[in-house]
């Protein structure tokens, strides 16, 4: 692909919202056991909108230690070409275009010696380190033990956006071990949500209800397989779902908004020995009734992080169109006007996903 700058455009964290887009970053330099990538696109993540604002989750607050180690380029939705391997790299060619996992596994950890990769203790995610920079950037640098899957040559630019996020939105499913007897109340209907949407009418529940704001949203819902839509605040949700239910309750609940109050809707909705998925990143402290979850309803709980095993499986179904992508990349920009992407992503003018392309 020809010789790699010395130096290239990035994106790039210093503090709580202080990114600055500099156009003379050093260059990633490849490792004997490295990749460089040259970056085609990057999304941007509810979760990189989060940390540009200081949530504790990420900056910590005091009690709770740093998750990230500024200065970093953002960006975990990317994809590329390979620019360079290291001498010791076989598997992989310069030209390949590639997408990795979020997470780089240390792989030698508990979890990563028994095949629970995503849950790897020290933890190394791409976009939040500065050891291990993110895609809104010209070049990133895969590590060894990068998780990497190939693309399709001829896959869309906007479906290839549509992979990182929809993996996520795979293993929330998975976990929610649906079946074609369950009602399913999903709460959120941005691109995650979207993505949980396409992917569950593979499973063919009994009925698949979404809860959302925004009438463009529930309406994309709607297309891409929901039985039901409807926005809380202006319907009664409780007595639909009650009424569909004979008064029992939804049989799986998937929080997908982030927001504490969905949360508390999901506890009220949910039947005894029902379902809870808990997919989101909250912006602040959300707090349950726990006597609810154990001596009223006996809820099963179930955490979500990351998208284990699910890349191979979503690059297939959405290159064979078995997965719907229609209109979710909603606006694309050059990493130049980073500040109008971030404003954008933040849904406030009715985007799903807003990705840079380079």
């Amino acid at each position: 692909m020809g010789n790699i700058p010395k130096t290239m455009k990035a994106l790039v964290a210093y503090g709580i919202n202080d990114y600055r887009l500099e156009t003379d970053y050093p260059t990633p330099v490849c490792g004997d056991d490295d990749i460089i990538v040259k970056t085609e696109g990057c999304g941007i993540c509810a979760g990189d909108l989060k940390c540009q604002h200081g949530v504790q989750r990420f900056w910590g607050d005091g009690k709770t230690e740093s998750f990230v180690k500024p200065p970093f380029i953002p960006g975990h939705e990317f994809f590329g070409r390979i620019a360079e391997v290291g001498k010791n790299v076989t598997e992989y060619s310069v030209g390949e275009r590639v997408i990795a996992d979020q997470i780089v596994p240390c792989g030698k950890c508990r979890f990563c010696k028994t095949g629970r990769y995503s849950l790897c203790q020290p933890h190394d995610v791409f976009g939040f380190k500065n050891y291990l920079n993110g895609g809104m950037a010209e070049y990133v640098r895969y590590p060894s033990t990068t998780v990497i899957h190939r693309l399709p040559e001829d896959m869309k630019f906007e479906d290839a956006i549509c992979v990182e996020p929809y993996s996520c939105s795979k293993h929330a499913v998975d976990r929610a071990q649906i079946t074609n007897e369950d009602i399913v109340v999903l709460a959120g209907a941005g691109t995650l949500g979207l993505g949980m949407v396409t992917y569950m009418r593979m499973k063919n529940p009994a009925k698949l209800i979404v809860l959302g704001h925004g009438k463009n949203r529930l309406e994309k819902a709607k297309e891409f397989g929901a039985d039901i839509v409807m926005n809380p605040d202006e319907e009664d949700a409780y007595s639909l779902i009650m009424d569909l239910t004979d008064g029992y309750g939804c049989d799986v609940y998937i929080e997908a908004t982030g927001n504490p109050v969905s949360v508390n809707q999901g506890m009220k909705l949910i039947r005894k020995q029902g379902r809870f998925v808990e997919f989101s990143v909250m912006g602040g402290d959300t707090t349950v009734d726990w006597s609810v979850v154990g001596d009223e309803k006996e809820l099963d709980i179930y955490g979500v992080h990351l998208s284990p095993y699910c890349f191979d499986f979503v690059i297939d179904r959405i290159y064979k169109g078995e997965l719907k992508t229609d209109g979710i990349v909603s606006s694309v920009f050059p990493i130049e006007e980073w500040e109008e992407a971030f404003k954008r992503a933040a849904g406030k003018q009715g985007d799903y996903k807003v990705a840079f392309k380079f």
